[in-house]
This record gives C-alpha cells, sequence and structure tokens, in this order.
C-alpha cells in the first residue's frame, strides 16, 4: 500500500513553493514555453492550459527534438516529461553547451524522484510529481519565472450574446447550457470569440489550434464539430465567408 502522504523532496527540489490562492490560478504574460511529451495526452493537456493561461506554446515529443530547438531557439521555460523513451541518451557527457539555459519543469513519476537529473543541461529546475494538479503546474512555472504581472479577475468570462467562455475552468456555455467541448473545439471557439466579426483564415486557425498547419479537411470537420454544439441554439453564431475562412458573430453584423 502506498504511503498517506508523499516522502519529503530530495534536496534542491522547491515543493515548499508558494502556491496560488484558492480561485485564483497563476497566469503567464506572453512568455515562450516550450512543451516536451510524448504522450498525445499529456502535450494536449499542457498545451491547452498553458495557452488559455497567457504563453505562447511550443510542443516536442524527443528529447533530441527538444534539445535541437533549446540550442536554435530562445524559450523562457520548458516543461520536461521525464519519463520520453530516449531521455537516458542525454547524459552529462552528452550535454552540448547551450546559448541559453532556461529554467525547466520536470514532470516525474513519485517513485523515480532519487533519479532527477536536469536532463537537457538546462538551467534553474523544479519539478511535480505525476498524477499533477493543473493549479501546481501553473504556480511552478510562475516561481521559475519570477512571474509579476497578476491574473485577471475571476468572474469575468469572454463573451458574445449568450455565448460564454470561462478560461478559468476551460467551460464554454451557450444560455445555461454546457456545450462539452474538446480542447482543439475549445481552442478554436475561443480563436474565433476574441475576433468576433473578423474572418480567419483555415492557416490562422490551424496554427492557433494545433500550432502548424493542418489540411484544409481537418480544419473543416473541427469547424463543423464545433458547429453542431454551438449552434443547436439560434441564432446561428459560426459562418463561412467561401473561400476566405470563419468568423463568429450574428449574421446581421456581417464583418
Amino acid at each position: 500500500m502506498s504511503p498517506r502522504h508523499p516522502a519529503p523532496p530530495p534536496d534542491g527540489a522547491t515543493r515548499d513553493s508558494p502556491a496560488p490562492e484558492r480561485g485564483a490560478l497563476a497566469r503567464g504574460a506572453g512568455q515562450h514555453l516550450l512543451i516536451v511529451a510524448g504522450e498525445p495526452d499529456l502535450a494536449e493537456l499542457l498545451s491547452t492550459t498553458l495557452e488559455l493561461a497567457g504563453y505562447r506554446i511550443s510542443l516536442s515529443d524527443t528529447g533530441a527534438d527538444a534539445l535541437a530547438r533549446v540550442v536554435d531557439q530562445h524559450f523562457d521555460l520548458v516543461v520536461l516529461d521525464t519519463t520520453l523513451p530516449d531521455m537516458a541518451d542525454f547524459g552529462p557527457e552528452r550535454r552540448p553547451a547551450l546559448p541559453h539555459r532556461p529554467p525547466v519543469l520536470l514532470l516525474t513519476e513519485y517513485e523515480a524522484l532519487h533519479r532527477l537529473v536536469p536532463e537537457l543541461g538546462l538551467g534553474e529546475r523544479d519539478y511535480v510529481t505525476k498524477p499533477f494538479r493543473v493549479a501546481e503546474v501553473l504556480a511552478r512555472i510562475q516561481v521559475l519565472l519570477r512571474g509579476t504581472r497578476p491574473g485577471p479577475p475571476r468572474g469575468n468570462p469572454l463573451q458574445y450574446g449568450d455565448l460564454a467562455l470561462d478560461d478559468t475552468v476551460c467551460r464554454a456555455t451557450r444560455g445555461t447550457r454546457a456545450l462539452g467541448l474538446t480542447p482543439a473545439e475549445y481552442r478554436l471557439l475561443r480563436h474565433l470569440l476574441v475576433n468576433a466579426h473578423r474572418v480567419l483564415s483555415k492557416e490562422q486557425i490551424g496554427r492557433y489550434v494545433w500550432g502548424d498547419h493542418r489540411d484544409d479537411n481537418a480544419i473543416e470537420q473541427l469547424v463543423s464539430r464545433l458547429r453542431r454544439k454551438v449552434d443547436r441554439d439560434a441564432p446561428t453564431l459560426i459562418h463561412t465567408r467561401r473561400g476566405f475562412g470563419y468568423w463568429l458573430g450574428r449574421a446581421d453584423a456581417d464583418p
């Protein structure tokens, strides 16, 4: 049987770092984060959560690709899953000199705490154990970044008519009806909502929702699924501008 309370962390870990007050999740100010995770579900959760919290996100699914990115680009922080299969290839003797050493937040299994090392030779580090709480990840990122910019007050969701998005809980509603969106659908709806009455091209949508280019069919299917959830109630809010893209708003306020 596992212990009721976890053992104290190893030296150098900052498990006593301050956590955000209940109901006031830590938020970013546009810093560029690299998420390194091989599991698609984990990468999706982290990218969605951190993007909605105000960070710019890039994704990598292997240690080798992450290392190449850190060498070539400037990142403010790296979130690294230490269970990646190729992490064993990056021992101290193989770590290259890096032009910039961003802080790193390690995601690790509790049983692996004794083997924690700064896998990519990065600078200041902290860790959370899996399964983790999103609030803890956000708080530890803020501590590592030494962020001081306060987040916006709660209780002020993005809204258009009876359509509302609450980023604090990643929940979308139309009137009293919860829409039950997937992460990709939520990101698409958010992008349309903050750009209400502005036509967004498929390329713009693909890069915002997935971080890269997707074929037209994938975007059309995503828009179709979102429409079925949003536009069950009148008036219709998601529209196609044929040959240009999509926009959100009332038809009598056509952009």
